[in-house]
């Protein structure tokens, strides 16, 4: 039995040694987390990052970092999300959509200022695009808060198509969008072309 003057003796040293172990103890589960929280970086089932605004947004910063050309002073993603937060009021403000001899009429609602400003930024180039693209005619009206749409083509062959892809499928129509997006994000391509 330890009496205590011994005690007091080696109470230093016991109390050093356990703080010692107890810290090295800390230090490996600290390095053990740390591995882990890099394991998880690095290896995930995921392929998504968030919605698909975010996603996008995740791509062009991922391809930005990659391209040794990028002019950061040039680069502007708030300009991207704000043109890709309209093309999401572009997808949902749909009311009807009916076919029409040679295509496809279709009538939005512009719910609020800022989806009416979103469908007019968006609707006054898209149908330039899907024509130079496609051949198709898309006439675009707005009345009383309403957008009137018509898809239409001459050839009888692909009226079918239109009516088949529908606004939703017209709007998404083409390989311009990513372009678009590329050069918007680095700068060198106004928000309101579409």
């Amino acid at each position: 039995m330890l009496k205590v003057s011994q005690f007091n003796k080696i109470a230093p040293c016991l109390l050093t040694m356990f703080l010692f172990v107890a810290s090295n103890i800390q230090a490996k589960e600290n390095t053990h987390n740390h591995q882990q929280h890099n394991m998880s970086m690095v290896s995930s089932p995921l392929t998504e990052a968030g919605n698909d605004v975010f996603g996008t947004i995740q791509e062009v910063i991922s391809k930005l970092n990659a391209d040794p050309t990028t002019d950061w002073s040039n680069v502007n993603i708030e300009a991207l999300r704000s043109h890709l937060v309209d093309m999401y009021e572009m997808m949902i403000n749909v009311i009807s959509q009916e076919p029409i001899k040679n295509g496809l009429s279709v009538k939005l609602e512009a719910i609020g200022s800022r989806a009416f400003q979103a469908l007019k930024r968006v609707l006054s180039a898209h149908p330039m695009m899907l024509e130079q693209e496609s051949g198709w005619k898309m006439d675009v009206v707005m009345a009383n808060g309403l957008y009137y749409i018509t898809a239409t083509t001459t050839n009888p062959s692909e009226v079918d198509k239109i009516r088949g892809l529908g606004y939703v499928g017209l709007m998404a129509y083409g390989n311009h969008h990513q372009p678009h997006h590329w050069a918007m994000a680095k700068g060198s391509n106004p928000p309101s072309h579409h």
